[in-house]
């Protein structure tokens, strides 16, 4: 993932444990601290999602998401750092304000990621995968398979159903999850063999229930099981295209992409650009930046250009810088 600091420093996190500081921008060599307990297991765990408080000038605060080892069990958890202002270029201290979203702890820790993003309302907002633990989804008791809505110590946020921490339940593998200034906010999910999907993020029940056992090949969304389950804004159908991190591109100098959503792929390897209207309806889409291999996170800088992390496993990983093309 990656995030700014109000003066400009560029926060990268790597899977295993590391996150690059760019005190001097992304062009200058970056200082690596190791965030500890960090358990990765070259697959779907590891140190993932990454965001800067709003409040990072008076607090200091960076939130990670990562799969950890620090107690007996390894589970998934939310740490709040504390870094050194301005620059962020040491971490001061470091709370784990959410712990026991499940890990699992086979060789490739399926759908153990978790994503971080602040909502307009001032909260914490945090998906996360079911561990293909197939009850996991629709138990009410569990943090996996969920999206969390917390405040800054990760107590629950007002509102969410019936005071626990998470805010919509039935969710499978939420990779990606962005909020537009009018406040429209989306998720970006996986399927199974078929029907990754985006999804508006909005409190209820997404109607994924893999159950007995783990089993696939249930629909995303069990309309049948459950008549009130939300359906997706949008879905692939199939083949998949494991969609990953989301953004959504805003400034007049994006011209006609101004408002869009843009979704990195994994097995795709593009950027999928989505069309949002005020309701968020999706209506119409389309790839680019194809050709530079697995893309995992996408976030709109401070400069209003669009960065992307890659996933291209041995060939050696990248943050990509994309400008607009100028129109006459």
């Amino acid at each position: 993932d990656i995030g700014w600091l109000p003066n400009g420093t560029v926060l990268v996190t790597e899977r295993p444990g590391n996150s690059k500081i760019f005190v001097d921008g992304p062009d200058a060599s970056p200082t690596t601290t190791a965030i500890p307990n960090v358990r990765s297991t070259g697959g779907e765990g590891g140190l993932l999602g990454l965001v800067v408080d709003p409040g990072f000038s008076d607090n200091g605060y960076v939130y990670v998401c990562m799969a950890s080892d620090a107690g007996s069990a390894t589970d998934v958890r939310v740490r709040r750092l504390t870094m050194s202002r301005p620059d962020g270029d040491s971490i001061e201290s470091s709370t784990d304000i959410v712990t026991g979203i499940p890990h699992n702890d086979g060789a490739r820790g399926r759908h153990s990621g978790c994503r971080l993003v602040f909502g307009p309302d001032g909260y914490l907002w945090v998906g996360t995968g079911d561990a293909a633990i197939g009850t996991t989804p629709q138990d009410d008791d569990s943090l996996g398979g969920k999206v969390l809505r917390v405040d800054r110590n990760g107590n629950a946020a007002p509102g969410n159903p019936g005071g626990r921490l998470w805010f919509s339940k039935g969710h499978r593998n939420i990779q990606g999850m962005a909020f537009r200034s009018d406040g429209i906010g989306m998720s970006a999910e996986h399927g199974p063999s078929r029907d990754d999907e985006v999804n508006l993020l909005v409190e209820g029940n997404f109607g994924w229930d893999p159950v007995p056992g783990y089993t696939e090949s249930v629909p995303m969304t069990d309309t049948e099981k459950f008549p009130d389950a939300i359906e997706a804004a949008w879905s692939t159908g199939s083949p998949t295209l494991a969609l990953c991190g989301a953004t959504f591109i805003e400034g007049r100098i994006w011209g006609d992409w101004d408002g869009r959503l843009a979704v990195a792929t994994l097995k795709a390897s593009h950027l999928h650009v989505y069309d949002v209207d005020a309701e968020g309806n999706i209506t119409n889409d389309e790839r680019v930046i194809e050709g530079e291999g697995r893309l995992r996170a996408v976030n709109q800088g401070p400069d209003g250009l669009v960065y992307i992390t890659t996933d291209r496993r041995s060939d050696g990983d990248r943050v990509l810088r994309v400008t607009p093309v100028p129109v006459d």
